[in-house]
């Protein structure tokens, strides 16, 4: 029944990854969306650090962490976020919700397999600006989704290494529609599909330093990546009245395809602590996004600077073989994370900021658990006309554990 609930739930929740859109940014307009984040509710509850992994958790932020499993994993998660965004005169409140991951992990003795589907960037705003005797709407939807097959390897009892190899794909729709002191006003309509495949190489350390204290290295590196974006125009004429927009006039514009880089991203990170019962660690993510590319065209009043992310959190376990007493076995999570994300807009830096806590629920046998928490944090600035934005995300995930290869005794 396990792996019929599993199957399914991959075609179902499959489609619906392709077609939602994870986020209400302003600042998704730029490049090709928000970065989302690769990693599952249990990691984002840590700050979003990727150094811990286990025998039970998938960890889907280093590949190396599948040569550890000892059950087939199979995990999904979502969240749901309300933002207040703001400038320095008016604010509105927006929300999302969105299903973050469905993954699954398969050990098979030194190697570990994993696969799934992992929204990669997410498009989606809609805001309005002041131009002479007239406004001008901007809107865009889409983003990218990143399908991916993952291998881990026990080298030694201390050391493992994995890649993953990920294909990724999507597409991102923009509009903008000006409307002067007239019936009429002009739409511009531009639609790109992007299709890509990109690497990621991880390894994870693990030693005992003490009868009790145990010392955990991660690293993992992206390759920059080139990326096709196939790319369609359409501009009209429109009539705005009450009751919507309709075109009068629509013409495509031809527009060349382009190829566009992903810049490469490097991440090390340490922890320290007592395995099944606590441990603390710290992160460090470099990514060189000066190097980034738009897709299909360049705008005047940003730039990218490399991206840096500061990362650090921990958890906590009462007694996890404690039977008789559910909330010791209860895994406690906190984290915070200080972001520098490489966007410039009008030459002020866009940076992010968050807090998270959590916890994980012990459900059914063999080390299942649902996970819930929340994180606030920020994002931007109201300075030089920009907008701030203050958000409250809440996460849910079920993390859920079986045994599929044991040799039975009796036939």
């Amino acid at each position: 029944m396990f792996r019929q609930i599993i199957v399914g739930l991959f075609i179902l929740i499959g489609g619906v990854a392709v077609a939602q859109e994870g986020t209400t940014s302003p600042y998704s307009f730029y490049g090709i969306g928000t970065l989302k984040f690769r990693g599952t509710v249990e990691n984002r509850l840590m700050g979003g650090i990727g150094v811990f992994s286990d025998s039970i958790h998938l960890n889907l932020q280093n590949p190396a962490s599948y040569a550890g499993l000892q059950l087939v994993n199979f995990s999904v998660g979502g969240s749901h976020k309300a933002s207040t965004q703001k400038n320095e005169s008016e604010s509105q409140n927006t929300s999302a919700t969105t299903l973050d991951y469905i993954s699954m992990g398969i050990p098979m003795g030194k190697l570990g397999m994993g696969f799934g589907v992992i929204p990669y960037t997410s498009v989606g705003y809609d805001f309005y600006s002041e131009v002479p005797d007239g406004l001008t709407q901007y809107s865009g939807s889409g983003g990218l989704n990143k399908a991916y097959l993952s291998a881990g390897y026990q080298v030694t009892p201390e050391l493992s290494v994995g890649i993953d190899a990920n294909y990724n794909f999507g597409k991102i729709e923009n509009t903008t529609t000006t409307q002067k002191d007239t019936e009429l006003g002009t739409q511009t309509y531009n639609r790109s599909e992007i299709l890509g495949f990109s690497f990621n190489f991880g390894a994870l350390y693990k030693k005992m330093i003490s009868d009790n204290l145990e010392l955990t290295g991660s690293v993992t590196y992206t390759p920059g990546t080139s990326f096709t974006s196939a790319n369609s125009r359409k501009i009209s004429t429109v009539s705005i009245i009450s009751a919507g927009i309709f075109p009068v006039d629509e013409r495509d514009v031809p527009v060349a395809d382009t190829d566009f880089t992903f810049p490469s991203q490097f991440t090390i990170g340490a922890g320290i602590g007592k395995p099944k019962y606590w441990g603390l660690g710290g992160e460090y993510t470099n990514q060189k996004t000066s190097n980034f590319t738009n897709r299909s065209a360049n705008i005047d009043n940003i730039i990218y600077k490399n991206a840096s992310k500061y990362r650090l959190g921990g958890y906590y376990i009462p007694n996890y073989n404690s039977f008789g007493n559910y909330f010791k076995r209860v895994v406690y999570r906190a984290g915070a994370r200080y972001e520098q994300t490489g966007l410039n807009v009008d030459g002020q830096d866009i940076n992010e900021f968050g807090i998270s806590f959590g916890v994980g629920l012990p459900v059914g046998r063999l080390f299942s658990n649902m996970n819930l928490g929340i994180e606030i944090g920020s994002r931007g600035t109201t300075d030089f006309g920009l907008i701030k934005e203050n958000f409250f995300n809440t996460f849910l995930s079920f993390s859920l554990n079986d045994r599929w290869f044991e040799k039975r005794l009796y036939d």
